[in-house]
C-alpha cells in the first residue's frame, strides 16, 4: 500500500524563558492507506503536538511532513490550507459540529467549501450518513442527537471529501464503553471501505488493540 502520511525526523521545540523544551524528538512515522493506527501515551507526551503537525495546523522545528506524497514542509499558509481541505479529515473528542446546522448540512459543509454544487454535495453527504446508520437523523441538529450519533456525524464529515488521512483525537473520549466500541468499529469500517489512513489518539487500550498497529509515545519519542 502507498503512504498517505510520512513524518521524517520531526522535532518540535518551544522556548520557555531561557530554557528550550523539546516536545517531539526525531519522530518517524509512515501511515499507509487503509490502515488504522492507534497512538497512545501519557498526558504531556507529545500526542497532540504530533497530530497538529501531521494535520498541518502547526509547523515542526525540524524534519519533513509528506501528505499523500506532497512535501508540505515549506508550504505557505495558503497551500497548507489547500492540502488540508483536499487530503486531511479531522475528528475531535468534542465533535465540533456546527450547532445551527442539521446533520446533513454539517456533513455537506466540506464539499461546499471545496466548491461542489449544492445538490451534488448534499447527495453525497446523504450517502455517507446512510453508511454510518443515520438515515433517520438527517435533518436533526447536533443538540437533538445523542453523543454517539454526534460522533457518527463527525466521522461522516471527516470521510465525505474522500481524504487520504483522518486524524482523530480521542474520538470516543466522551462516550461510555459500549458506544465507544460501536463508534470505533464504525470508524474502522469507513477507513477500510474508502482506503483512508487513520491515526487515532486514544487512552482506551481496549480500542487501541483493535487497530492495525499501536504506537506508543513518551517524552516526545516514539517507543519501539
Amino acid at each position: 500500500m502507498s503512504s498517505a502520511l510520512e513524518l521524517i525526523n520531526i522535532s518540535k521545540n518551544f522556548a520557555q524563558g531561557e530554557a528550550k523544551i523539546s516536545a517531539l524528538k526525531a519522530i518517524n512515522l509512515n501511515l499507509k492507506k487503509g490502515e488504522i493506527v492507534a497512538l497512545i501515551g501519557p498526558s504531556g507526551s507529545g500526542k497532540t503536538t504530533l497530530l497538529q503537525i501531521a494535520g498541518l495546523l502547526d509547523c515542526a522545528s525540524f524534519g519533513q511532513v509528506l501528505v499523500d506524497g506532497i512535501d508540505a514542509t515549506k508550504a505557505d499558509d495558503k497551500m497548507r490550507t489547500e492540502i488540508r481541505k483536499k487530503h486531511i479529515g479531522f475528528i475531535y473528542q468534542f465533535h465540533h459540529l456546527l450547532p445551527e446546522f442539521s446533520a446533513l448540512e454539517n456533513v455537506a459543509m466540506p464539499l461546499l467549501i471545496q466548491g461542489k454544487k449544492r445538490d451534488e454535495a448534499f447527495a453525497h453527504a446523504k450517502k455517507i450518513l446512510l453508511e454510518v446508520e443515520l438515515e433517520n437523523r438527517l435533518d436533526h441538529k447536533p443538540a437533538e442527537l445523542s453523543g454517539g450519533q454526534q460522533q457518527r456525524v463527525a466521522i461522516a464529515r471527516a470521510v465525505v471529501a474522500n481524504p487520504s488521512i483522518i486524524l482523530a483525537d480521542e474520538p470516543t473520549g466522551n462516550l461510555d464503553s459500549e458506544l465507544s466500541e460501536k463508534v470505533f468499529t464504525l470508524l474502522q469500517k469507513m477507513v477500510k471501505s474508502y482506503g483512508i489512513a487513520c491515526l487515532v489518539v486514544t487512552h482506551n487500550m481496549v480500542l487501541a488493540k483493535k487497530a492495525d498497529r499501536i504506537l506508543s509515545i513518551k517524552d516526545g519519542k516514539i517507543e519501539l
